[in-house]
C-alpha cells in the first residue's frame, strides 16, 4: 500500500447510510465475480439525493470515480450491515473515507473486506473541504492536507495491517492464523 494518496475529494454530510452508498437493488451483484465487482463500483453513491449532491460520484457512462478519498460527516455507513457498501466504494476506486465518525458495522466491514481505510477525524472536515478539492492523505503520519492546511487524523492502529493485507482472511493467512488457500 502506498504511504500517501493524492486525489480530488468527494464530500458528503452526516448519516450517509448504506442504502445511499449502494441501494438494495444492486445487492444481487456478486463481488467475487470480476464483472459484477466492477458493476457494483459503478453504482457507488447513486442513492445520494440529486438536489443535495449535484456532482455525480461516478460520472455518467464511467465505471470508476475520479475521487479516491471521500470526506464525510458523522455516522458514515449507518443503516443495514451490508458489506457491499465498502466493497462498492472500493470497486469504484475509493481508497479511504475520512469521517467525523463511522457506524461501527461499516467500520468493521472496511477492515474485514480490506476495501477501504476508514480514518476518523476530530474535525468536521465536511464543513471545511469541498468536492473537487485536491488532498493528500499521509498514512504514516495520519494526516490529511488540503487547501494548504494539514489536519491530524486518528491513527488506524492495528487495523491498518489487516486492510493492507486485503482484509481479514488474507491477513489471517499471511500471518499464519489460518492455512493458506491451496
Amino acid at each position: 500500500m502506498a504511504h500517501t494518496i493524492t486525489s480530488k475529494v468527494f464530500v458528503v454530510r452526516d448519516n450517509i447510510d448504506t442504502d445511499q452508498i449502494i441501494p438494495a437493488q444492486y445487492l444481487a451483484l456478486v463481488p467475487t465475480i470480476a464483472e459484477e465487482y466492477e458493476k457494483l463500483g459503478s453504482f457507488a453513491l447513486v442513492g445520494l439525493p440529486d438536489d443535495q449532491y449535484p456532482v455525480k460520484f461516478v460520472p455518467e457512462g464511467e465505471i470508476k470515480t475520479p475521487y479516491q478519498i471521500v470526506i464525510a460527516g458523522r455516522n458514515f455507513g449507518c443503516g443495514s450491515s451490508r458489506e457491499h457498501a465498502p466493497i462498492a466504494l472500493g470497486a469504484a476506486g475509493v481508497q479511504a473515507v475520512v469521517a467525523e465518525s463511522f457506524a461501527r458495522i461499516f467500520f468493521r466491514n472496511c477492515v474485514a473486506t480490506g476495501e477501504l481505510y476508514p480514518f476518523d477525524s476530530g474535525l468536521r472536515l465536511c464543513d471545511i473541504v469541498q468536492t473537487g478539492d485536491e488532498a493528500t492523505l499521509d498514512f504514516d503520519h495520519d494526516t490529511l492536507t488540503v487547501n494548504g492546511s494539514t489536519y491530524q487524523l486518528k491513527p488506524l492502529g492495528d487495523v491498518r495491517p489487516v486492510i493492507d493485507a486485503g482484509g481479514l482472511f488474507n491477513y489471517a493467512r499471511q500471518s499464519g492464523m489460518i492455512a493458506a488457500a491451496e
